[in-house]
């Protein structure tokens, strides 16, 4: 039996990762999915004071909560800035023993959600939070989906609190290293604004990286491909 610990992306919540928590806790493990303050069901706590840290602290939360140990700890897209800062901060390695960026962020100390988009990326983004005070959520059609699990997506999306675009994440990169790092690319189609972890991961040592042919949101376009890459054992 593996704990596992799920992190969504932007615009997401738990909600996201139903079809993924049924089908591991289905194999014999345990799954805790988590939704970051601001969005999801606690979209209503929406603020101009939330930061990178305060969703870094609400996984560290679970963590200590369940007393969970060995766990293996999941972040797709956004949330892959917010997995390194909780394998920064967490004091006893025992309590994991993976980290999995599913089509992810996978930061250098000092950047930013911002900081690897194209330009054009980044204005319009920062001019949608100078509008808006958040960051309104994309069409989910920019993950690959189509029909019922469009309509679903599009429904259960919440504003992304604007306030986590350029906040930048510092981290010693050896506090990071202390775990196997998992690097899931979701292919088809493959989302551009993941473009520059994907060379990233493939020129730094110590990565393993495994491949799903599907869209960004491969937890639900692809739950079955993605449990068994999650249960696969690491081979590095």
């Amino acid at each position: 039996m593996t704990d596992f610990v799920l992190v969504h992306g932007a615009w997401h919540g738990a909600w996201c990762w139903q079809r993924v928590v049924s089908g591991l806790w289905a194999g014999g493990h345990r799954a805790f999915a988590v939704s970051l303050t601001g969005v999801g069901e606690r979209a209503h706590q929406i603020a101009a004071k939330i930061r990178l840290s305060t969703h870094v602290d609400d996984v560290l939360a679970v963590i200590d909560a369940e007393e969970l140990r060995a766990c293996v700890l999941v972040g797709h897209s956004y949330g892959g800035m917010v997995i390194t800062g909780v394998a920064d901060q967490i004091e006893n390695s025992a309590a994991l023993s993976r980290l999995v960026y599913l089509d992810a962020m996978v930061p250098l100390p000092g950047e930013c959600w911002s900081t690897t988009h194209e330009p054009k990326t980044r204005d319009a983004r920062r001019a949608a939070i100078a509008e808006h005070g958040h960051l309104p959520a994309p069409d989910p059609s920019a993950f690959g989906l189509a029909g019922p699990d469009h309509a679903w997506v599009a429904r259960r999306q919440t504003p992304q609190p604007g306030s986590l675009y350029d906040d930048a994440l510092h981290f010693d990169p050896a506090r990071v290293s202390r775990w196997p790092r998992q690097f899931i690319d979701c292919t088809s189609p493959s989302l551009a604004t993941i473009d520059v972890m994907r060379t990233r991961v493939r020129s730094q040592a110590g990565w393993q990286v495994d491949e799903i042919a599907t869209g960004h949101d491969a937890m639900i376009s692809a739950p079955e491909a993605l449990i068994e890459v999650l249960d696969r054992k690491p081979t590095r």
